[in-house]
């Protein structure tokens, strides 16, 4: 593994390259990243990169995002098969007829979504910043959220108002149950449960906090307590140990996301060894998710 991260190191230098990498990915992989942070987080860091090269490390329309905020960079990703099953929940044709039905409604996506269904929406929101974008919007104008229906729901409910929900949702999340969180209460009394927005809302009201990977380990920083349990895909256990090592965090269950795993450091270095696979979006469609993805970062 020494070897390998060296062999990045010396490709990353001589390609004027960043690697970027999601707090679910690998911890091998987070260890070697120049930053590692939730999609906000990343979104941000990719908006004002100063390289020639972005490696992504995450599933591909995070990708996808980096190369509409970076026209005039290379965007690579370790392995293009690494998709979102959220985000293919939902097309941009099926966006449009869901908008057909809905006139004068604002079209909202979570920013796990295709480049393609962000090109037709108003604007987007990631699972750290939602309730800050949605309390922009009148209480009574009408809002279609896509395409995860579990944070539409739980943004909906802090706010007091009503969505029209698309029926997506994050299979790895999806596994989590509340009788989950009572087994790990039991075998952890005392620690303080953390749960991701994308879970079910059984399972959001049977937590203590609901956050944003990017909140959890803002939390698990300044809070008192020194045990937690995680509600999350369990990548994000690297990073909470690294950064708190006087606490300890428990996995509420086995949730691991196969896609967030394929970036591996073979991989990385191959990406950046051949230059390839590069992330490219049409021009047309980057222009207008773009917009989207500007109006969030603007806030």
């Amino acid at each position: 593994m020494d070897n390998i991260a060296e062999e990045i190191a010396k490709l990353r230098r001589e390609r004027k390259a960043v690697v970027l990498a999601h707090n679910y990915c690998r911890g091998e992989v987070q260890d070697i990243a120049d930053f590692t942070g939730d999609s906000l987080e990343l979104a941000r860091r990719a908006a004002g990169v100063d390289a020639d090269v972005i490696v992504f490390c995450g599933v591909y329309f995070m990708a996808e995002t980096a190369a509409i905020l970076n026209p005039g960079k290379t965007v690579l990703v370790p392995d293009e098969t690494a998709g979102c099953p959220m985000a293919d929940m939902i097309t941009a044709e099926q966006l449009r007829a869901l908008k057909a039905q809905h006139p004068g409604a604002a079209a909202v996506c979570y920013v796990n979504s295709t480049a393609e269904v962000k090109a037709e929406c108003d604007i987007c929101v990631t699972s750290g910043n939602a309730e800050r974008v949605m309390k922009m919007f009148p209480k009574d104008r009408e809002i279609i959220f896509v395409p995860d229906q579990h944070l539409g729901s739980h943004i909906a409910g802090l706010l007091g108002t009503e969505y029209v929900l698309w029926p997506g949702y994050c299979p790895t999340h999806a596994r989590l149950t509340a009788k989950n969180i009572e087994d790990a209460r039991a075998a952890h009394p005392g620690a303080q449960v953390m749960v991701h927005p994308e879970c079910r809302k059984d399972v959001r009201d049977a937590a203590d906090e609901r956050l944003s990977t990017g909140g959890m380990c803002a939390f698990a920083r300044t809070s008192a307590a020194k045990e937690f349990i995680v509600g999350t895909e369990e990548g994000i256990l690297h990073r909470l140990r690294g950064e708190n090592p006087e606490k300890t965090f428990w996995s509420a269950a086995e949730l691991r996301c196969p896609n967030m795993k394929k970036a591996t450091l073979e991989k990385v270095r191959d990406c950046l060894r051949d230059m390839s696979p590069q992330v490219t979006v049409p021009q047309e469609i980057a222009v207008r998710a773009k917009r989207a993805i500007d109006a969030m970062l603007a806030i």
